[in-house]
């Protein structure tokens, strides 16, 4: 079992208000949940209208599964226009021996 943590910087150039930056932001993440196994949730700059923080973890059987999903998340994110992603963090959990 491979695990990982990423940590999604994002810029959201047309909000003009909280209000408006939730009816962004919403859509990514509920689309991002249904890509497959991911637990995604907004952890940062709640209170900025033009940026937000999504964590997102990650689980797959291997490596390879892994590095699918995260390309499959990746390509959606790029995907959505009303989004700039800044960077992507990448944690990945160690295999207990």
């Amino acid at each position: 079992m491979r695990v990982a943590a990423l940590r999604v910087e994002i810029h959201l150039p047309a909000p003009q208000s909280l209000k408006e930056k939730r009816a962004v932001l919403r859509p990514v993440i509920e689309g991002m949940r249904l890509l497959g196994s991911f637990s995604v949730a907004e952890v940062d700059h709640h209170d900025d209208w033009q940026r937000a923080t999504i964590g997102v973890a990650v689980v797959a059987p291997d490596g390879r599964g892994l590095d699918m999903q995260i390309s499959k998340l990746r390509r959606y994110l790029d995907s959505r226009l009303e989004i700039e992603v800044f960077d992507v963090f990448m944690s990945e959990l160690e295999k207990p021996e």
